[in-house]
């Protein structure tokens, strides 16, 4: 049987009582495109107008928030696609902590110019998620910094399943949840939330076909290693640790399904929101929209799909929304 998960409906309760005034309840909004589409009433959970632009801010606010004085005054570090970091950096701002941010060469130039702009301290390390964390290690070890990762943690995990609490709150009705699925923080976060209230929802994991870490993993029944590359949704790039102690467990207990999009479902994702829901989205916060658009979700009553950042590169927002940009090669798009 089964022990206690690492994160409960309680903690999540706590965390939302804990980042209360300090993050967006953002919007729901219903979309009769998408509704026509599924044959169910489709809502999207507009988390990409949170203040730092994705739902990262929750549960780096909620580490942040959990921390000691003693901690506080030793300054935060952490490694990052570009979302989390920013939310570090800004949750660190406001409580008056000093942040260090590690990155690939991978993560979009927008994205570390905004972590900059915040007053972190910037450091981009190797080609991958795996070679951030290294310097993160390092820091740790040698000048004693805390780190707050980003999904792999107890108070992460549950400032994002704050999440899944407003969408049960506001459409209890609801059958299916449509969820970003990468370290498997928010996945993890918003499954625990959702089924806290009411298990017979169906909580459903959407990621790239292009480096799956949290889908190989769930395949393989133990945290493994993929190649990290190129893709439309580079937030949902990256490892998930091959230690990983907390999402992993709760992924492959409360996910109900995982579903891949390829480039072109995903790019037609940002289009439809651009388009039909006058939404600017990143290729990660539009994969619950390129799932029901591709014919790959099945569901017998009301789904919500979380669009969950909008920090895209502009330049590369145009060339989707114009039928370009679809497609990485190993050295850019």
């Amino acid at each position: 049987m089964r022990g206690p998960l690492p994160v409960s409906l309680e903690d999540i309760r706590a965390a939302a009582h804990r980042i209360a005034g300090r993050v967006v309840e953002t919007p729901i909004v219903s979309s009769a495109s998408l509704g026509e589409i599924a044959g169910v009433p489709v809502w999207l959970k507009l988390e990409h107008r949170q203040t730092t632009g994705s739902f990262k801010l929750r549960g780096a606010t909620n580490a942040a928030a959990s921390l000691s004085p003693a901690e506080r005054a030793r300054g935060v570090v952490a490694a990052s696609t570009g979302n989390h970091g920013r939310a570090l950096a800004h949750a660190a701002k406001a409580q008056g902590m000093v942040a260090t941010i590690c990155m690939s060469r991978l993560v979009p130039a927008n994205k570390v110019s905004e972590i900059r702009r915040l007053g972190a301290d910037v450091r981009i390390v190797g080609r991958s998620q795996d070679e951030a964390q290294e310097e993160v290690d390092r820091l740790v070890r040698d000048q004693g910094l805390v780190m707050v990762p980003p999904f792999d943690h107890p108070a992460v995990v549950a400032g994002q399943g704050t999440l899944g609490l407003e969408i049960v709150d506001a459409l209890p009705e609801t059958a299916t949840v449509l969820v970003p699925l990468s370290g498997g923080g928010l996945a993890a976060g918003v499954a625990a939330a959702i089924k806290g209230v009411n298990p017979k929802t169906r909580v459903i994991g959407l990621t790239m076909e292009r480096g799956a870490a949290m889908k190989a993993s769930l395949d393989a029944g133990r945290p493994v290693q993929v190649e990290e590359v190129r893709s439309l949704a580079d937030s949902l790039g990256g490892g998930i640790g091959l230690d990983n102690r907390v999402t992993f467990t709760m992924c492959q207990a409360l996910l109900d399904e995982v579903v891949l999009l390829t480039e072109a479902e995903i790019a037609a994702g940002m289009r439809h929101a651009y388009a039909c829901e006058r939404e600017i989205v990143e290729g990660a916060g539009a994969v619950g929209i390129a799932a029901l658009l591709a014919g790959k979700i099945s569901s017998g009553g009301p789904v919500v799909a979380i669009l969950s950042g909008r920090n895209v590169d502009m330049e590369q927002h145009r060339r989707v929304i114009n039928g370009e940009g679809t497609a990485f090669t190993e050295d850019g798009p």
